[in-house]
């Protein structure tokens, strides 16, 4: 059996060894266990060393979990030949009850609507060699009481006329022009900038890091802005119906500025020369546009790609637009890397269904930050563990790693009852026997040497 406490060492430095001790029961817990990862199921599989009171004071204990992340990726993970992006998402967990920390009503694009819960955002550094990504850093939405404050009192959809009083046409006397790239961020781009420059300052120039990877919420020019702020490049999408410009490049008009938006954008007949790519499969043909473009909420030009499809049998078309602060990368390349984005979404998927982030009933706000932090903490662990596994068997999964381990604890208990250890070959047969109880890519039975 991997030795998890070998793993574990090099976290030494940001916590002490009684920590790690900890630390490395509780995963081997959650390694083995069936059933909700809650406190009280882990320590019905740690056996010695793990009781309940143990696991208690462990997620009762502010840790640097920033560090800890990082110093695992640095020692297991990152590969020097390798290019990654910084991808950042939300992620929201549904809870019940009024007493845990940070509850509030979140957007849920699972159910489509808010739902009661917690949120969290994370950042995961991801590789475009192994097309993965690896979380590295992951905090609590806690909305203050102005964001709260600002939700409820949105405008109505409908005003009367005395609501609304009328303004004189034109522009109000004294008013200057501001510019775009001095506007204000919002309080959670600033939370998301504070978290960007704190991963920046961990890899202090270790690899080049030149992309953060959003999602079309933060499509906008304030997000485009705080990525700039943090030295890195934006990769995100725009709104299908987004009003963008060509430059203007006619002569001068002979009196006040200079013109700077040319023709408005047709998404129904986009011009010849932007085309970069044509395939057709079936009935549907794919057509992909790149260009230098202008949004009047931007302070600077963008790099959008346009990739359109139109059914030839029913001319019907959609249409998505991905953009760039990047005004030299290739299309190729920007639609890769917006690709790799949706990464981030499996490490939540792997956080919720395996390692307990939507089953913990912790309800401080440390006891909620380092359960959310160890889940995702566990899906860059078990990527370690499941390369050495793949040496053997290529088709080794996260259930089959779990099985491996639940039978290896089982094997261990047995021994532990009989009057005498077994010889070393019964033992082998075993672990081998046992350990495939439950997989769902069992390994292919080795012939045996004449």
């Amino acid at each position: 059996m991997p030795d998890i406490l070998s793993l574990l060492l090099c976290l030494h430095p940001w916590i002490t060894a009684t920590t790690a001790h900890q630390l490395s029961h509780i995963t081997l817990g959650m390694l083995t266990m069936t059933g909700r990862v809650t406190m009280l199921g882990i320590s019905r599989w740690t056996g010695g060393g793990g009781s309940y009171r143990t696991i208690q004071r462990f997620f009762a204990t502010a840790l640097p979990w920033a560090q800890l992340f990082w110093r695992f990726f640095r020692q297991h993970l990152f590969q020097a030949d390798d290019v990654y992006l910084l991808a950042g998402d939300e992620v929201v967990v549904t809870k019940a009850g009024k007493t845990t920390a940070g509850l509030g009503r979140f957007f849920s694009s699972i159910y489509q609507r808010p739902v009661p819960g917690l949120a969290f955002f994370s950042l995961a550094l991801v590789s475009t060699k192994e097309r993965r990504a690896f979380p590295v850093r992951i905090e609590q939405v806690v909305r203050t009481d102005a964001e709260k404050a600002a939700t409820k009192a949105k405008t109505p959809a409908k005003q009367t006329k005395e609501a609304t009083p009328k303004r004189k046409p034109g522009r109000p006397k004294g008013s200057k022009n501001k510019p775009k790239a001095a506007a204000t961020l919002s309080p959670e781009l600033q939370r998301i900038q504070t978290l960007v420059q704190e991963v920046l300052q961990l890899i202090a120039g270790l690899f080049p890091l030149t992309y953060l990877l959003l999602d079309g919420h933060f499509g906008n020019g304030p997000s485009l802005q705080m990525a700039r702020q943090c030295g890195l490049h934006l990769i995100s999408k725009l709104r299908f119906d987004s009003a963008l410009y060509l430059p203007y490049d006619g002569p001068y008009q002979g009196r006040g500025p200079r013109r700077k938006y040319g023709a408005k954008l047709d998404y129904k007949h986009l011009p010849e020369e932007f085309l970069q790519q044509s395939s057709v499969e079936g009935a549907v043909e794919t057509r992909i546009s790149q260009a230098e473009l202008l949004h009047k909420e931007f302070g600077q030009a963008l790099n959008v790609v346009i990739i359109e499809k139109v059914n030839r049998s029913t001319k019907k078309r959609a249409h998505v637009i991905l953009f760039s602060s990047d005004l030299r990368l290739g299309y190729d390349k920007l639609i890769d890397y917006y690709s790799l984005r949706f990464q981030i979404e499996f490490t939540f998927r792997d956080a919720k269904q395996y390692w307990g982030l939507e089953d913990f009933m912790t309800v401080t706000p440390v006891g909620v930050s380092n359960a959310a932090n160890l889940s995702l903490f566990l899906v860059n662990l078990s990527s370690v563990l499941l390369a050495r596994f793949r040496q053997q068997d290529p088709q080794c999964s996260v259930l089959d790693l779990k099985a491996w381990y639940r039978g290896s604890k089982y094997v261990s208990e047995l021994i532990k009852l009989l009057p005498e250890s077994p010889d070393d070959d019964l033992m082998a047969q075993l672990f081998r026997q046992m350990t495939q109880l439950g997989r769902i890519h069992p390994p292919e039975p080795q012939l045996k040497a004449a």
